[in-house]
C-alpha cells in the first residue's frame, strides 16, 4: 500500500474518532481554533453527520500549509510540514469553503506530496477539517495574523462539496513562524452563497435560514431542520418545527385535531395540514400556500410563521439567505395608574408588564423618574430597564406621566335681578357657578321658582357637583313684598317657557268656543298595527296589502318571557313585475318600559326625518319576492316587559303586502311567516284606513276670546272608518292615532297663547308649529288631564298665520284639546 493511502487511511480514522454526533434533524455543531470560535460550518460535514460518516476517501486531499487549494481533491500544491508533524491544509475538491464544516482531528501525518518545510516548527497546530474563512487564527474575519499552518481533512459526501480546511483565498507566504497566512476569505458553499469573514453565520440575535438548504445558523452553531427551506407553487416553506424550536418556543400536537400547536405571549397559534390558514385563539389567518407533510417533516409558508410569531425578517437575495431578527434582550413594559394622578396627592401605581423572549426569569430592575407621589404638576418621564438571569438588560422603556394640579371643587353661585320682588313678578336668576375645569356635571336647583304668591323671605339654592365629585352648594334669599303684580293665572300664561307646562282651571274648558274648519285628507292609507298592543307569543300581529302612499303606525310590548323582535315585511304581490317601495319619513322609539316615552320618541324622530332625510331608502322586490324593511326596528332585541313605537311613510309603485311580525330574537322572520299564527285583537286598535292625512284651514280670528280645537274625540273630530286587514271586518280608528293633522290658523290675534291641554290622561308628544319641533312637556314630562297644560306658541303684538303639524305620540291618551287664549296686559 503506498504511503499516499496511508495518509488518508489515518486521515479518517482520526477524524471518525475525533467527532461523533447523532443524525437528527437539529444538530448544532462548533469548532474551536485556538483563540476563537469558528464560525464557518460545511454542510458536507453536516451531510456525513447525518448520515453518520466523517470522511470520504474519494474527495479527502492531503494538506499543507499552502497556497490555493487544488482542485482535483487529491493533494495540495505547496504544502510545508511543520517540526511538530502536523499536516498542512487538505486539497478542495471542485467547491470552495468559507461556511463548511468538517470533522476536528487532534494529529495528522505529514502531507504527502508537501515541498518545503517550516521554519521552526511552532506553526503547526492541531488540525481541523471544515474550516475555511474563519479558521485563521480563530479570527471572525478570516484574516490570520498567528502565522498557523493548520492542517485539515477536507470531508464530502461527494465530489461536488468542498474539501473543508482549506485556506481560501490567496493564503500568506508558506511555512513562515509568525507570519501571516492567508487575507480576507470569500467562499463559496454548494448552493452557490457567497460569504465573507462571518457573514453566514450572522449576528447576536439573529437566525439564518439557507434558502434551498436545510442549514440554520444561530450564534456561531450551525443546526439543521428535517428538511430544506423549498419553494412550492411560488410559496417559500420551511420545516416549522426546526425554526420554531430556534426561536425558544415548544410545539405541541394537538391528536383530536390533529393540529400543531405553538404557544407564544399567551397566544394559541395552531398550524393543520392541507390548510391555507392558521388560527389564533380560534380566529383564521390566512397563509399564502397550505401547510403539508414531507418525509415526516412539517412544512409552512416562512411568511405566515413569521408573521405568526411577531419575527421581522429580511432576505439576503445575493447571499441565498433569509436573516430573521431575534430578539434575546428583555423587554421593559409597564403600565401607569390611576388614570388621573393629582400633584401631591395621587399615589402612583407601576405595574411592569416586562417580559423576556426565551422565558427567562427578569431578576432585577432599575428606574429613573420614578415617584410613588409626584410633588409638582406637568409632565414627568418614568424609565424602566430590567434584567433577566441571562445577564442581559433590557432597552429602556419610558411613559410620560401628565401630572395635573390637584382639583379644586366648583363654586356654586348665582345672581338675582333684584332682592325684593312684588309677589307674581318674574324672578330672573342668572347662574354664575365656576369649575376650574370647566367640568361641572349636574346642577339642583331647590325652590327657583319664577315668582312667588306669597309675601316673606324666600330662599333659593343650588347645589352643583365637577366630574370629579367635588360639590359645592350656594343660596340666596330674596324677599316677597305683601303687593301683587300679576296673579299667578296670568303670571303663567306670560312667563311659562314654551315646552313647559302650569297648572289652570281645566275643568271649564269644555265651555269654550269651538274653532271650525274647513277639512280636507289626502289618499295616504294608514296600516295601524296596535292589536293586540300587548303580545304574550310570537305570531303575524297585522298584515294588509296596499299601493301608492301609505303610512305606518306601529306600537306593540313584548310581554313574552324571551327576547323578541318586530319585522315589517314587504312581498310583492305581482308575478310578473317587479316592484319599488320608497321609504319617505321614518322615527322609531324604544325599545323601552315607558311607553309615553318610546311613544314620544317615535313623533320627534319622525319629525326629524322630514327635514333631514334621514329615514329615506329605496327598496326593490323582484316578482313575488319578500324583504324585512324598516330593519331599524329589529336592529334591537325587545327585551320582555319592553315597548316599540314607530310612524313611518312610505310609497309603492304596485301593490306590496305588509306583514308585521313578533318573533323569537334568534328566528329567521323571512323563513318563520309562513307558519306563524294570526294573533287575536285585545281591546286596542288596528285596521287599515284610507286618507289618513288631514288638512284642516280656518279663516276665523282666533285668540281674542278663549278657543279651543278638539282633536281625536269622535265627535267634532270623528275616527276614521275602515277595515281590519286580518279579519275583514270594520274597524274604527279610536283617536285617530297615525293620522297625520296639517292645521293651519291663518289668523292668529295679537298677544295670543296657544297651549295642549290633555281630555283623556297623560299627554306627552311632539307638535311642529310653524316648522320647529316643540315638546309637550320638556324634560320628558307628562302633561296630565285635565288641570295641566304645555305652552306650545306665543304671538307678538301682531296678528300672525301660524301652522300646527300633528300626530298622536303612542302611548299617550286622546282626545286633546289645543287652546287659543289672550294674554294678560303686560305691567311694569
Amino acid at each position: 500500500m503506498n504511503f499516499k493511502k496511508l495518509t488518508m487511511i489515518a486521515v479518517l480514522a482520526a477524524s471518525q474518532t475525533a467527532l461523533v454526533l447523532p443524525a437528527g434533524a437539529e444538530t448544532a455543531v462548533q469548532v474551536q481554533q485556538n483563540a476563537g470560535t469558528v464560525q464557518g460550518v460545511d454542510n458536507a460535514a453536516a451531510s456525513a453527520v447525518t448520515n453518520n460518516i466523517t470522511s470520504s476517501t474519494n474527495n479527502t486531499g492531503n494538506s499543507s500549509n499552502s497556497g490555493a487549494a487544488s482542485t482535483d481533491g487529491t493533494t495540495g500544491t505547496a504544502g510545508t510540514s511543520s517540526t511538530t508533524g502536523t499536516t498542512g491544509n487538505a486539497g478542495g475538491t471542485k467547491g470552495t469553503t468559507g461556511t463548511e464544516s468538517g470533522t476536528s482531528t487532534t494529529t495528522t501525518t505529514s502531507g504527502q506530496d508537501s515541498t518545503g518545510s517550516g521554519t521552526a516548527g511552532t506553526t503547526g497546530n492541531t488540525g481541523n477539517t471544515g474550516q475555511g474563512a474563519d479558521q485563521n487564527g480563530g479570527t471572525t474575519d478570516g484574516t490570520s495574523t498567528s502565522g498557523q499552518t493548520d492542517g485539515s481533512t477536507g470531508n464530502a459526501n461527494d465530489g461536488d462539496q468542498a474539501a473543508d480546511g482549506q485556506n481560501a483565498g490567496t493564503q500568506g507566504n508558506e511555512g513562515q513562524s509568525g507570519g501571516t497566512e492567508g487575507g480576507t476569505a470569500t467562499t463559496t458553499d454548494p448552493q452557490g452563497i457567497t460569504a465573507t469573514g462571518s457573514t453566514t453565520t450572522g449576528q447576536a440575535g439573529q437566525l439564518i435560514l439557507m434558502m434551498n438548504s436545510n442549514k440554520m445558523y444561530q450564534d456561531g452553531k450551525l443546526y439543521l431542520a428535517g428538511q430544506p427551506m423549498a419553494v412550492k407553487n411560488g410559496v417559500s416553506y420551511v420545516a416549522i418545527r426546526a425554526m420554531v424550536e430556534r426561536v425558544g418556543l415548544k410545539l405541541t400536537y394537538d391528536a383530536k385535531t390533529k393540529e400543531t400547536i405553538i404557544i407564544k405571549d399567551n397566544n394559541e397559534l395552531r398550524f393543520k395540514t392541507n390548510s391555507s390558514s392558521y388560527r389564533v385563539n380560534g380566529v383564521a389567518k390566512p397563509m399564502k400556500g397550505p401547510a403539508y407533510q414531507y418525509k415526516n417533516t412539517f412544512m409552512v409558508p416562512l411568511t405566515s410563521i413569521t408573521q405568526a410569531l411577531g419575527i421581522p425578517y429580511t432576505v439576503d437575495q445575493p447571499g441565498k439567505r433569509v436573516i430573521l431578527n431575534l430578539s434575546t434582550k428583555p423587554v421593559a413594559t409597564f403600565s401607569v395608574g390611576p388614570t388621573e394622578i393629582f400633584a401631591g396627592e395621587t399615589t402612583v401605581n407601576y405595574i411592569s408588564q416586562a417580559t423576556s423572549p426565551n422565558g427567562l426569569p427578569i431578576v432585577d430592575e432599575r428606574w429613573e423618574g420614578k415617584e410613588d407621589i409626584f410633588q409638582e404638576a406637568g409632565p414627568h418621564t418614568v424609565t424602566h430597564y430590567v434584567q433577566d438571569s441571562s445577564g442581559q438588560w433590557s432597552d429602556p422603556y419610558s411613559i410620560t406621566v401628565n401630572v395635573i394640579k390637584p382639583n379644586e371643587p366648583p363654586v356654586a353661585s348665582f345672581t338675582t335681578d333684584k332682592e325684593q320682588y312684588k309677589m307674581g313678578e318674574l324672578i330672573t336668576i342668572t347662574d354664575q357657578s365656576t369649575d376650574d375645569e370647566d367640568a361641572i356635571v349636574s346642577r339642583e336647583w331647590l325652590n327657583d321658582r319664577k315668582a312667588f304668591f306669597q309675601p316673606g323671605p324666600q330662599t333659593i339654592r343650588l347645589k352643583v357637583t365637577d366630574k370629579h365629585g367635588a360639590v359645592s352648594e350656594f343660596q340666596k334669599t330674596v324677599v316677597i313684598t305683601n303687593e301683587t303684580l300679576y296673579t299667578e293665572d296670568d303670571f303663567n300664561k306670560l312667563f311659562t317657557p314654551v315646552g313647559d307646562k302650569f297648572t289652570f282651571n281645566g275643568g271649564s274648558v269644555p265651555s269654550w268656543k269651538t274653532a271650525t274648519f274647513t277639512t280636507t285628507s289626502d289618499p295616504a292609507t294608514l296600516i295601524r298595527s296596535n292589536s293586540p298592543e300587548t303580545v304574550y307569543s310570537e305570531g303575524l300581529l297585522y298584515q294588509e296589502t296596499a299601493l301608492g302612499s301609505t303610512r305606518f303606525m306601529l306600537h306593540h310590548v313584548n310581554a313574552t318571557n324571551k327576547n323578541m323582535q318586530v319585522y315589517v315585511i314587504a312581498t310583492n304581490t305581482m308575478l310578473d313585475m317587479s316592484s319599488t317601495i320608497n321609504i319617505q319619513n321614518f322615527g322609531m322609539g324604544g325599545p323601552s318600559p315607558y311607553a309615553t316615552g318610546h311613544g314620544r320618541a317615535s313623533v320627534m324622530r319622525y319629525f326629524d326625518s322630514m327635514t333631514s332625510g334621514s329615514g329615506r331608502q329605496d327598496i326593490t322586490l323582484a316578482p313575488g319576492e319578500s324583504k324585512v324593511i324598516m330593519t331599524n326596528i329589529n336592529n334591537i332585541k325587545m327585551k320582555p316587559g319592553e315597548g316599540i313605537s314607530v310612524l313611518a311613510d312610505a310609497f309603492s309603485n304596485y301593490p306590496v303586502k305588509y306583514s308585521v311580525i313578533m318573533l323569537d330574537a334568534t328566528k329567521d322572520p323571512l323563513q318563520s311567516l309562513p307558519f306563524l299564527p294570526a294573533l287575536d285583537r285585545d281591546v286596542h286598535n288596528r285596521g287599515t284606513y284610507p286618507n289618513s292625512v288631514v288638512n284642516m284651514s280656518t279663516d276665523e280670528v282666533l285668540g281674542s276670546t278663549e278657543t279651543r280645537i278638539v282633536l281625536g274625540d269622535n265627535n267634532i273630530d270623528p275616527n276614521l272608518k275602515g277595515l281590519d286587514g286580518i279579519y275583514g271586518t270594520e274597524a274604527s280608528n279610536a283617536g285617530n292615532f297615525g293620522v297625520l293633522y296639517k292645521i293651519k290658523l291663518n289668523h292668529v290675534a295679537p298677544n295670543t297663547l296657544i297651549t295642549l291641554n290633555p281630555r283623556g290622561g297623560v299627554y306627552n308628544g311632539i307638535f311642529l308649529v310653524n316648522g320647529q319641533q316643540v315638546q309637550a312637556a320638556n324634560n320628558t314630562q307628562d302633561v296630565n288631564a285635565p288641570n295641566e297644560t304645555s305652552v306650545l306658541y306665543r304671538t307678538g303684538n301682531y296678528e300672525q298665520s301660524v301652522e300646527i303639524w300633528y300626530t298622536a305620540a303612542p302611548g299617550s291618551n286622546l282626545p286633546i284639546n289645543l287652546l287659543l287664549m289672550p294674554m294678560p296686559q303686560m305691567k311694569q
